[in-house]
């Protein structure tokens, strides 16, 4: 019978061996980390403080921001501890936590991005009825529904890959605990319990981005018919940094789990490890904040502290600006909604 000793801790990979260079690393993500933390943050308070941002496109945008920071806390402040410490070593059940919370909030950001799409296509092509479709109740199922799904689909794979053996080496080829190098490390020969569980995610990535791809090929369609060239330059500004952090995050993640695996760690997986981990997080705030004219407004308000005069649950269908809204002449109030009608100009 051989004698066979299960793993106790794992050993995370570093950037590098020399210390200047763990150095530069630590420092490096840190600062990282700190502008995703800032940007998040901020995008959390001034959409949550101004009532004119209580909208369905900044309700998701709120809970992508909420999931991103979770996500960049789970991966990045312990391989900066790793490197000043020059201690690669987790726990067994600190990898546990770490690869269930990076699947939950991987999934989770998922499905918003899912939803942030659906809400675009529903704004663009269905605008009369958009406040139909995106109703309070229907915005909270989705929410709950993308929450529930990451943490369904981290229960089943954190535990898929934990009900392997690991005896041997300890050192997983990644600056976190991830399935693919800790596959590699693995005992066990037979693990159909953990490519059943992979394979459905990475269906459920599949569908998921050919529904946002389809949803904008409607949306693309609407835009190239809108006959103000301003209109189109919005929906274009709003649209295509959206699909850009999709195309990022789903193709690095895809690549990692589907490319046969190396005998050796290389840059290449180390790259491809941030962009699905790192980058998004951090690039989400710098595109919905600097090309969103509503967030750079609603945050000027905050800081001159002045609060929104416009009551939550009402729409002005006066084209906005900062200027007041002109004498009532002739008007109704349907459900919340002002619908004002100008006055008239001098006939000639």
């Amino acid at each position: 019978m051989t004698n066979v000793s299960t793993v106790a801790e794992f050993l995370l990979l570093g950037f590098s061996d020399i210390w200047e260079l763990q150095l530069v690393h630590a420092t490096l993500f840190l600062l990282i980390y700190l502008l995703a933390l800032l940007g998040n943050l901020l995008i959390v308070a001034v959409t949550t403080l101004d009532q004119r941002l209580h909208t369905p496109m900044y309700f998701f945008l709120k809970n992508l921001s909420i999931i991103d920071l979770c996500y960049i806390s789970t991966t990045v402040p312990k391989s900066v501890v790793n490197s000043l410490t020059s201690d690669s070593s987790i726990s067994f059940l600190g990898c546990v936590s770490q690869l269930f919370l990076v699947v939950l909030f991987a999934v989770s950001e998922l499905f918003v991005l899912t939803a942030m799409s659906y809400d675009r296509y529903a704004a663009i092509c269905c605008p009369l009825r958009y406040e139909l479709i995106m109703n309070k109740t229907a915005c909270m199922r989705m929410a709950v529904a993308s929450w529930l799904n990451g943490g369904l689909f981290g229960i089943l794979l954190s535990a898929s890959t934990f009900s392997l053996t690991f005896c041997g080496s300890n050192t997983v080829q990644q600056f976190f605990c991830d399935i693919p190098p800790l596959l590699k490390i693995s005992c066990s020969k037979v693990h159909v319990a953990i490519d059943v569980s992979v394979a459905t995610g990475l269906v459920l990535d599949a569908v998921c981005f050919i529904y946002i791809i389809l949803s904008y090929v409607f949306i693309f369609s609407a835009m190239l018919r809108m006959p103000s060239s301003e209109g189109r330059t919005k929906a274009f500004s709003t649209c295509l940094p959206h699909l850009t952090v999709i195309i990022i995050f789903l193709f690095t993640g895809a690549f990692a789990y589907l490319k046969p695996p190396s005998d050796s760690p290389s840059a290449l997986d180390l790259l491809v490890s941030m962009f699905y981990t790192v980058v998004p997080p951090t690039v989400n705030p710098l595109i919905y904040s600097l090309r969103n004219r509503d967030l750079k407004a609603a945050l000027g308000r905050i800081l001159r502290g002045h609060s929104p005069s416009i009551h939550f649950g009402t729409k002005c269908l006066y084209p906005c600006t900062n200027n007041a809204l002109p004498p009532l002449t002739r008007g109704i109030v349907l459900r919340l909604i002002h619908i004002y009608h100008l006055p008239r100009g001098p006939k000639n």
